[in-house]
C-alpha cells in the first residue's frame, strides 16, 4: 500500500479521536473553562484537530524508526524511542502554536501559567505527557495501527471516505481560515492577542442569555460581527482585573 494512503488514514483517525479527546478534557479538566461547558475545541469547526492527526503520522513513523537504531539495552532503547516522539510532538506543538501567535494574533491555546513554559506555546509538563502518550501509542495503539494498515491495503473501497473526509477538511480549513483573518485584523488594528477558546466560550454564553441558537460546530456564527464579540471580550477581562 502506498505510504501516502497510510498516512492520509493515519491523520484521519488521528484527527478524530484527538478531536474526542480534546473534547472531554476541556469539558472536565481544563481550567479554562469553569463553568464546565461542552466547547468545540480546535481551529476547525468540524470534529477534527489537525495537530493530532499529523503527531499521530509522526508516532507512527518513529515507531518504524525503532529497527534502524543502534543496538543498545532494549529498555534504554525504548526510553530514548518515547523522548524522541515527545520531541517531535513538541516541536509539532509549538510550530502550530507559533505560526497562529506570530501571524494570526491568535492563541489556541494558553500554558503560560505552566512552570518553564515558552511564550505560552509548549512547556515541560505537556512535553511529558507527550512522552507518555508515545508510550501508550506504541505498547496499545501500534499494534492495532499496523493491523488496520493491513486491513486497509485490502479494503481500498475504504479510501472513498479518507478522500471524503479530506474533501470536507479542505472545505472547513478554509472557511475557519476566513474568519480567522477577520478576527486578526481587528487584533492587528487593537494591538492585541485573541484566546480563540475563550472567544468561542464568550460567545456561547451571550447566545445562552439572550436565548439565541447555540451552535456546536458553528461557534463563532452570531448575528453581531466578530469585532463586537471580542471588544465585549476585552471589556469584561479589564473589569475582572480591575475587581
Amino acid at each position: 500500500m502506498s505510504i501516502l494512503l497510510a498516512l492520509a488514514f493515519l491523520f484521519f483517525i488521528g484527527s478524530v479521536f484527538g478531536w474526542v479527546l480534546e473534547l472531554f478534557y476541556r469539558r472536565f479538566f481544563s481550567a479554562a473553562n469553569p463553568e464546565r461547558r461542552w466547547i468545540n475545541p480546535g481551529f476547525c469547526v468540524g470534529p477534527y484537530l489537525p495537530l493530532y492527526g499529523s503527531g499521530l503520522c509522526i508516532l507512527f513513523l518513529t515507531a518504524l524508526a525503532e529497527d534502524h537504531l543502534p543496538d543498545m539495552n532494549p529498555i534504554l532503547k525504548k526510553i530514548l524511542l518515547f523522548l524522541f516522539m515527545a520531541v517531535m510532538m513538541t516541536v509539532i506543538e509549538y510550530i502550530a502554536g507559533f505560526v497562529s501567535l506570530k501571524y494570526f494574533n491568535l492563541r489556541l491555546w494558553d500554558y503560560r501559567n505552566q512552570w518553564g513554559n515558552i511564550q505560552g506555546i509548549i512547556c515541560p509538563k505537556f512535553s511529558l505527557i507527550w512522552a507518555m502518550m508515545g508510550a501508550a501509542y506504541y505498547f496499545l495503539i501500534h499494534p492495532h495501527i499496523l493491523g488496520a494498515l493491513f486491513w486497509l491495503s485490502d479494503n481500498l473501497a475504504f479510501s472513498f471516505f479518507i478522500g471524503l473526509f479530506f474533501g470536507v477538511f479542505i472545505i472547513d480549513v478554509v472557511y475557519s481560515s476566513h474568519l480567522v483573518i477577520k478576527i486578526r485584523q481587528y487584533a492587528e488594528e487593537n494591538d492585541i492577542i485573541v484566546k480563540y477558546e475563550q472567544l468561542k466560550a464568550h460567545i456561547t454564553e451571550v447566545h445562552e442569555k439572550t436565548n439565541q441558537k447555540v451552535r456546536f460546530f458553528l461557534p463563532l456564527k452570531s448575528d453581531r460581527s466578530l469585532s463586537e464579540h471580542i471588544k465585549d471580550l476585552i471589556g469584561e477581562l479589564e473589569t475582572r482585573k480591575k475587581k
